[in-house]
């Protein structure tokens, strides 16, 4: 096979023809049914979900005749080249060619090891899903970067063919997608691989790693600080019941319906087990991150509600999974619309404006509510409207010197970040003064708020870290924007080992299933941290109830701490500690 092939649209320079249905939109404004799914029925239910029948004839039609010979290692004036077949052979048989074994003198057998398991592990991500997301923004700026390191054939930069290789390796159902399969389904006969750019990105990953590390480091041996000057406690035998486990209270949810929401919200009211009469209840709002719904937080609305609080589950439907099933349908190529961080805050406030209402004509609610102990918590992108709620600003000129997101490559969250640069809506207060209490787990908003609008935080505030998060990475998102916040009630939880998913994964659930890697060790342990730690925040802060108060300690923290998810739990830290470290 030559570089002169084409097929599906690629020419041996690594150009492509504009008519494939492989090439890029010419604006990511493009019509949403440039990528609409005109299947048959029968093909729907063989897919599952639809794709475009153009781009299912250029995968079908390329498979067989798609695939890189040669991989070619370059820099700067220097260039090795490895025939694909024999990394084929050694990935799947264990043997050296005859040049791979001369290349092996430079490798430790533990590092060829691991080469061999890097080349054949597979990703169980569907190809619907791969595809629709590299054609967004966000999955265009990803292929920009990768297309500097990854070049195809005559060293253009390899934005096209990485993407076919990539929807055309998750099509094929019996190899999947490896990195060895994404370099076999190459469209070019030779991939190129640029080290010098690749060896610039991995010292910025080691510098991020290591600040990482030495952040996680400092909060670790302050917490340890924290801890030693607290008064010693026996947590078991406080007078509030077990913060672990579920309270007195049995629960009915009710569905919210008013003609002035147009987004659906289930409220769970706690009812005694005993005929005895409750006043006015606490209530809490929780926001679900980007394509989750108002079922994610099911067990912690439950264990909230157990213990006295209302808790109100609104679906935002603009970052719902309808959303991302609109995505991978093809009703729409954006992950999110850009008037969503807007729409988030303000589906907040219009429920808390219905629940004042139906506290007086609802019957099931009438004395239920006690409208002036609301908290809100949220995850991601629920994160962000936590934050938002609790007065943190958007700041669009802070926002655009972050942006595009390809200037820090290694956080993955500024990719959702720089979409509000295209906010259509005139700019209008976000914070709820209702709001007394906040948390926010796993948050994105350092480059939407920046420090000075952190800093007008003016209520409780609990942040929630996992140190494996790589869509939202600790450090960018929720330790350094920690250190800008000013007001004394301030809190950083850090989980160490989990990830953006532990606190809400669920088997089988959402459009898009999470692979096993991003889950992280033993979701249900950091599942139990977020039920007892938001359970405390909540009781003294919305309740206003200070016997809770002991539970918000570092010693608490390293009490309720298990393997293989350490918990570490801080009042205070400054920016220049981090900046010494």
């Amino acid at each position: 096979m030559s570089d002169d092939t084409t097929l599906a649209g690629f020419s041996g320079n690594g150009s492509v023809n504009p008519k494939s249905p492989l090439a890029p939109s010419p604006s990511t404004k493009a019509p949403a049914n440039r990528h609409r799914l005109s299947l048959s029925r029968r093909l729907r239910r063989w897919f599952g979900l639809g794709l475009g029948f153009s781009m299912l004839q250029a995968i079908l039609a390329a498979t067989p005749v798609f695939s890189a010979e040669r991989l070619y290692v370059n820099y700067s004036l220097f260039e090795r080249s490895i025939a694909v077949d024999d990394l084929a052979v050694y990935a799947r048989k264990g043997e050296l060619s005859k040049q791979l074994r001369a290349y092996s003198r430079y490798l430790e057998p533990e590092q060829l090891e691991q080469l061999r398991t890097v080349l054949v592990t597979r990703f169980d991500l569907d190809v619907v899903a791969i595809a629709q997301f590299l054609y967004t923004p966000q999955g265009e700026t990803l292929l920009r970067e990768l297309g500097q390191v990854i070049r195809a054939g005559g060293r253009q930069p390899g934005f096209f063919a990485i993407r076919a290789a990539l929807i055309l390796a998750a099509a094929d159902q019996q190899e999947g997608l490896t990195l060895l399969n994404i370099m076999q389904k190459f469209p070019t006969s030779s991939i190129r691989i640029d080290l010098g750019r690749a060896a610039e990105l991995a010292k910025a990953l080691e510098v991020v790693i290591n600040q990482t590390q030495d952040a996680i480091a400092l909060i670790e041996q302050q917490a340890r600080q924290e801890a030693a000057v607290e008064p010693g406690l026996n947590f078991s035998s406080l007078a509030p019941p077990s913060i672990e486990t579920p309270g007195p209270f049995d629960w009915r949810v009710i569905p919210l319906k008013s003609i002035r929401l147009d987004f659906p919200v289930d409220l769970y009211l706690p009812e005694l087990r005993e005929t005895v009469t409750t006043g006015p209840m606490p209530i809490i709002v929780i926001s679900h991150g980007l394509g989750n719904d108002r079922t994610t937080f099911i067990y912690l609305a439950k264990h909230l509600a157990s213990h006295g609080f209302v808790v109100a589950m609104p679906e935002h439907p603009g970052s719902s999974d309808e959303q991302l099933l609109a995505l991978l349908e093809g009703r729409t190529n954006e992950v999110i619309p850009p008037d969503e961080f807007i729409s988030r805050p303000l589906d907040i406030q219009r429920l808390l404006d219905e629940l004042e209402s139906q506290a007086r004509t609802h019957p099931k609610l009438q004395n239920k509510l006690d409208l002036q102990q609301i908290g809100v918590i949220g995850q991601s992108f629920g994160g962000y409207t936590s934050l938002a709620l609790s007065g943190a600003k958007l700041d669009l000129s802070t926002l655009a010197r972050h942006c595009p997101a390809d200037t820090d490559f290694f956080n993955v969250s500024l990719l959702l970040q720089c979409q509000a640069l295209e906010i259509s809506q005139p700019e209008q207060p976000l914070a709820d003064p209702r709001i007394k209490a906040a948390i926010a787990v796993n948050p994105v908003g350092s480059a939407l708020f920046g420090p000075e609008n952190f800093s007008q935080i003016e209520i409780p505030l609990m942040v929630v870290a996992g140190s494996a998060d790589t869509v939202a990475p600790a450090l960018a998102e929720q330790i350094r924007p920690f250190t800008w916040l000013t007001h004394a009630d301030r809190y950083l939880l850090l989980i160490h080992g989990a990830t953006h998913f532990s606190t809400i994964y669920e088997a089988d659930t959402g459009a898009v299933p999470v692979p096993t890697a991003a889950i992280g060790p033993n979701p249900e342990l950091a599942k139990a941290y977020l039920k007892a730690m938001s359970l405390a925040f909540f009781r003294t802060y919305v309740a206003e109830n200070s016997d809770f108060s002991p539970f918000l300690t570092a010693a608490y923290a390293d009490a309720l701490s298990r393997d293989p998810l350490d918990l570490s739990l801080i009042r205070t830290l400054a920016v220049e500690q981090l900046a010494n470290r």
